[in-house]
């Protein structure tokens, strides 16, 4: 007690800022102050809470201060001041709606200033604050209410996920929804789910199964909420992780040490540069950290199949609709249900039957079905559901007498549906719009072109002999290119690894003519086991370094494999027979003639036998041994040189098939837009000439494009931006004239001894490191 000053008190009510100060430096001196200011504070509430409509604006604005004071200092007093808290609740619970605005926010304000110095805990502050959104009617109050509860959810996960609370909170949005699917309240739900799964706070299923209750509301705004969500969701979180990994300034620790050293020395600056080296460590250890597995919302759905179904029958096609939506709602529930079933690959038949009344272009965000219709087919759609679709689109859209624009829509429209189902295409309508390429718009010829490309590829029986091209006329002669059929789908494996075989088995031949051994001695099983055996004990050696070698290889390398099969056999001890090129050329003609005759030309059709020993489906080396780190290494640069090769004039083949198969695998998680099927239509004679010209250059609207700058000027900029100085004859180049006459003309007289003197000079000076030497 003896620091305080005699008269302080008196002093107390006036500058209550100032003993705030004070008691936080020094509580125990000051203890009989904050009692005086504490039993003010008790006496007012106690007269504010009898009558609160009956208080003047002097007890108010005192009230306001105290409630400042004592939630500053609280925890310097924690006896005294235990019912603080309890006081600041029943304020807002029994009083929200009739107190003071500044008052209101002050006492919110002032919970949450006593749970950041833990006075309360987290669920206190969450299970106070939210009951209050849901219930007043003040927006300002919803407003702060909705940015503390989530300022607290982050800073509760902030440093680990605080698992016990985001189970909490997230029942508590649950059942908020589960309770009365037709309140409004549960857009809150959503709004709180959205930005906590957008900052990637939450990113679990528990906060899908909030979102898809949501989806499945009965008022207008929460389902279209929830539906927002899983079309748009993934790519919020997506933008804000760039823009925060964007808004990190790079801090230049070599440019503030210099400055450290060459300037005065003060504590600031000691402070900003102590400050600058934690930054740049925090960045350091965020990117050695490992990359979150942020898996789409789509993929964390339990039941997809029901979540479609529902959707579907409860917004789309319900037989007594609870919830009424418009059509660009309802479009949006479509679009979501499209996603669902092109991405799960889920059976929905009546789905499909709906889209028929929709395929007009006289129907509002036409575009927008088609797309809903192209996501919504996949291989396993059966072709009967899909071909009325395709003709109504082709009878509608695709004719002489539409626009060209309508004729673009419809073919690419009908592209994107065969590119996921081949099948849904018959013979008749296929060539009747292939004729198509001959139009004289851009976009409608480039639309059927796309689809005759495709057709080459996965359906080359159904063009004429004209359209087929050269590489699948060939492929339907050699029985390289099969018709598909319903339910097909081909089996994976490891890419490249047929090369990787080969290459061994070379290897093994060359060993063997080394050690002058028959090449093919495929008896002595023993020594073959021996040699696959020293082989694999010396691919792990080193496997450190060779593991860093395959690391900085650049990442897998996708190559399209030579299309030969493999046998499966039951039995171990049988061998995989050597494989064999198919001859499609035919042998040089004899000398006398006889090359003429058609019959004894070699047959580009593969004998059966042969086709036999190249079907096989497991490679034998990916089943019996496991691959070292050596093969691995060697399989990348295998992969890297058939890539090399593949994009070479012999190999335009393979080139189409990997463009048909990237079609086809084609937004497996991408949603279609309406973009996607106008096509060029999109570059209307209404587009200004800078978007046409962004367009051409594949910019985003409104994105510009850098100026051109020469080397240098590229150059300079970027020693700018890193802070970095010029050279002295850089320097040299801004001066005046007159200031570097005097110089020339002196180095202009100078005699020979004088010239080799400074030259000298300058060799001497670049030995020890410039002119104040390196000593270091």
């Amino acid at each position: 007690m003896g620091k305080r000053k005699v008269g302080a008190l008196e002093k107390v009510d006036a500058d209550l800022p100032n003993l705030q100060h004070k008691i936080r430096r020094d509580p125990l001196s000051y203890q009989d102050d904050f009692s005086n200011q504490w039993n003010q504070y008790r006496s007012l509430i106690d007269v504010y809470l009898q009558s609160p409509s009956t208080s003047d604006d002097a007890s108010i604005v005192s009230l306001r201060e105290l409630i400042d004071f004592v939630s500053h200092v609280a925890d310097c007093y924690p006896r005294v001041a235990s019912g603080f808290a309890d006081d600041l609740k029943n304020l807002l619970a029994s009083h929200h709606a009739d107190l003071e605005s500044e008052l209101r926010d002050k006492v919110v304000g002032s919970l949450v200033l006593i749970r950041k110095k833990e006075i309360i805990d987290s669920a206190t502050l969450l299970t106070t604050l939210f009951p209050l959104l849901l219930t007043t009617a003040s927006k300002s109050l919803r407003v702060l209410l909705f940015q503390k509860i989530l300022s607290e959810l982050r800073t509760a996960n902030s440093k680990s996920t605080n698992h016990r609370l985001n189970r909490q909170v997230q029942t508590l949005l649950y059942d908020l929804l589960a309770s009365d699917p037709t309140s409004p309240k549960g857009i809150w739900a959503v709004k709180l789910t959205r930005e906590l799964w957008k900052r990637q706070i939450w990113s679990d299923t528990k906060a899908v199964e909030i979102m898809k209750e949501a989806a499945l509301s009965q008022n207008e705004k929460v389902v279209c909420g929830g539906v927002r969500f899983f079309l748009g969701g993934d790519k919020e979180r997506e933008e804000a992780a760039e823009e925060s990994s964007d808004d990190d300034d790079t801090v230049d620790m070599a440019k503030l040490k210099h400055q450290a050293g060459i300037s005065k020395k003060t504590k600031k600056k000691a402070a900003d540069l102590k400050k600058a080296a934690a930054t740049v460590k925090r960045k350091e250890r965020k990117k050695k950290a490992p990359h979150p597995l942020n898996f789409s919302a789509l993929h964390l759905l339990n039941d997809p199949q029901g979540f479609a179904e529902k959707l579907f029958f409860q917004h789309l096609y319900p037989q007594h609709p609870k919830v009424r939506l418009n059509l660009e709602q309802k479009l949006l529930v479509l679009q979501l249900v499209s996603r669902l079933v092109g991405l799960h690959k889920l059976t929905l038949i009546q789905l499909y039957s709906y889209f028929l009344k929709f395929l007009t272009p006289r129907q509002p965000s036409v575009t927008s079905f088609l797309a809903s219709l192209a996501q919504a087919t996949h291989n396993l759609v059966p072709p009967d559901a899909l071909e009325p679709l395709v003709q109504k689109v082709a009878n509608e859209f695709v004719s002489e007498a539409a626009a060209a624009e309508v004729a673009s829509a419809g073919l690419n429209a009908i592209r994107e549906i065969c590119v996921r189902q081949p099948l849904a295409m018959n013979e008749t309508l296929l060539q009747d719009l292939v004729m198509y390429r001959k139009s004289k718009d851009k976009g409608t010829m480039m639309a059927a072109k796309g689809l005759v490309s495709l057709y080459r590829e996965v359906g080359a029986e159904l063009l004429k002999k004209r359209d087929r091209g050269k590489e699948a006329a060939l492929g339907l002669r050699s029985g390289a290119l099969k018709e598909r059929r319903f339910g097909e789908s081909e089996e994976g494996g490891i890419e490249g690894l047929d090369l990787l075989e080969k290459f061994k088995e070379e290897e093994r031949q060359r060993k063997r003519g080394e050690k002058g051994l028959p090449e093919d001695d495929d008896d002595d099983e023993a020594l073959r086991i021996a040699e696959e055996e020293q082989e694999e004990v010396e691919g792990w050696k080193n496997w450190d370094a060779e593991d860093d070698d395959s690391d900085d290889s650049g990442g897998w390398i996708n190559v399209e494999s030579d299309g030969e099969d493999i046998n499966i056999s039951d039995s171990d001890d049988e061998k995989p027979p050597p494989a064999k090129k198919l001859r499609t050329s035919p042998s040089p003609t004899p000398k006398n003639g006889e090359g003429n005759d058609e019959k004894k030309q070699p047959s580009a059709t593969p004998d059966p036998t042969t086709t036999a020993q190249r079907v096989v489906a497991i490679s034998k080396l990916a089943t019996t041994r496991i691959l070292t780190p050596a093969d691995l290494a060697k399989l990348n640069e295998l992969r890297t040189q058939a890539s090399i090769q593949s994009h070479l004039p012999a190999a335009r083949r393979k080139q189409l098939q990997v463009a048909a198969q990237a079609a086809a695998s084609r937004h497996a998680d991408d949603a279609i837009t309406a973009e996607t099927i106008s096509g060029l239509a999109a570059l209307s004679s209404k587009a200004t000439r800078e978007e046409k010209i962004a367009h051409a250059r594949g910019l985003k609207p409104g994105e510009q494009r850098e100026k051109h700058q020469s080397t240098t000027a590229m150059r300079k900029a970027k020693k700018e931006a890193e802070g970095k100085s010029t050279t002295n004859k850089e320097k040299a180049r801004k001066k005046n004239f007159l200031m570097t006459l005097g110089k020339a003309k002196r180095k202009g007289k100078r005699s020979l001894v004088e010239t080799r003197k400074v030259l000298r000079g300058h060799l001497e000076r670049q030995k020890r490191g410039g002119k104040r030497g390196n000593k270091g």
